[in-house]
């Protein structure tokens, strides 16, 4: 087995560092794992990025580097499995953490299920622990709200590659944040291809703790999201797609409900964010902040499918 890690990466420099250092100290078995590459597939980049990767080859010996102009993330993983040589390949982002033993966890359970099965037919979804702590990411404990219920995510997979070669790759009509790699998940569950979680195989995902200054980009991408939710249900018009967009009369009033018809919004839960940030909990101000951001993109899939209905008349 022969791992290509495919990393997409956009102006995220000082965290990519700590992404790539890792990857260079895996602990592998050979008589497992013959090799690995890591394919960093630049988007763009104007934080030097770039400059860095092709000073640093000597650092990271198994580095790949490609670029393109801006395209966003589905076009830079397409990039990277069509030039990958390994025959499986493991995507995780470029704020991504990892332990040592990462790449032999996923490839202990990927044998162990290939031969249990017979076949391939099979992806591993390894653990996601999201922190905020920059100068040690890998110290922060799994916590409830890391839990996540998605079938293919790209912070932490590792697959055959034929198959994604097979279900054609990230779809590129994914031009804005959101849902493209849940999009692919679904093409290749339909096409029997089976999670199987390998919790030890743990990625820590870094992101700035939450601060007042975020929050009009964090509203643009629930917007974005909600635009692209009505993509993901057009390709697969479900009942599940519909619930996982959250495009439901049940979430409409939900979410309603619970921004008090949209009375808490970003300027009226202000306060109460800049008081639990200064107090030293900026978790909370953010599981707070989901209140009007799920809103957001609620209200945004809703009007986008509508747009869409009257567009396609």
């Amino acid at each position: 087995m022969f791992f290509s890690i495919v990393i997409p990466t956009y102006n995220r420099l000082p965290i990519l560092q700590k992404c790539l250092r890792a990857l260079e100290v895996q602990t592998i078995d050979p008589q497992i794992v013959t090799g690995y590459e890591i394919v960093v597939v630049d988007d763009g980049s104007t934080d030097g990025t770039i400059e860095w990767l092709q000073a640093s080859t000597a650092e990271l010996p198994h580095l790949k580097i490609y670029e393109q102009a801006h395209k966003g993330a589905s076009a830079a993983r397409n990039m990277g499995v069509e030039r990958a040589q390994g025959d499986t390949i493991v995507f995780i982002d470029s704020d991504i953490v990892v332990t040592p033993t990462f790449l032999q966890c996923h490839a202990d359970v990927l044998v162990a299920e290939q031969k249990a099965r017979g076949d391939d037919r099979i992806f591993t979804y390894g653990a996601v622990i999201n922190t905020a702590n920059f100068e040690s990411p890998t110290s922060e404990p799994y916590k409830l709200l890391d839990f996540s219920n998605a079938y293919f995510a790209t912070t932490n997979v590792a697959i055959s590659k034929h198959w994604l070669l097979e279900v054609g790759l990230f779809d590129l009509g994914f031009d804005l944040y959101g849902w493209e790699d849940l999009e692919l998940g679904v093409r290749l569950k339909n096409r029997g291809i089976k999670m199987i979680k390998c919790p030890e195989a743990v990625g820590y995902h870094w992101h700035p703790a939450f601060s007042l200054d975020r929050i009009p980009r964090l509203i643009e991408q629930e917007l974005e999201r909600g635009q692209m939710g009505v993509v993901f249900y057009q390709k697969h018009p479900t009942l599940d797609v519909k619930i996982t967009i959250q495009m439901t009369i049940f979430h409409r009033i939900l979410w309603n409900i619970l921004s008090l018809g949209g009375a808490l919004n970003e300027r009226t839960m202000k306060p109460l964010l800049k008081l639990s940030i200064d107090l030293g909990n900026p978790q909370l101000a953010e599981q707070l902040a989901r209140i009007f951001l799920n809103q957001y993109s609620v209200q945004e899939v809703h009007r986008a499918y509508r747009a869409s209905l009257k567009a396609a008349k």
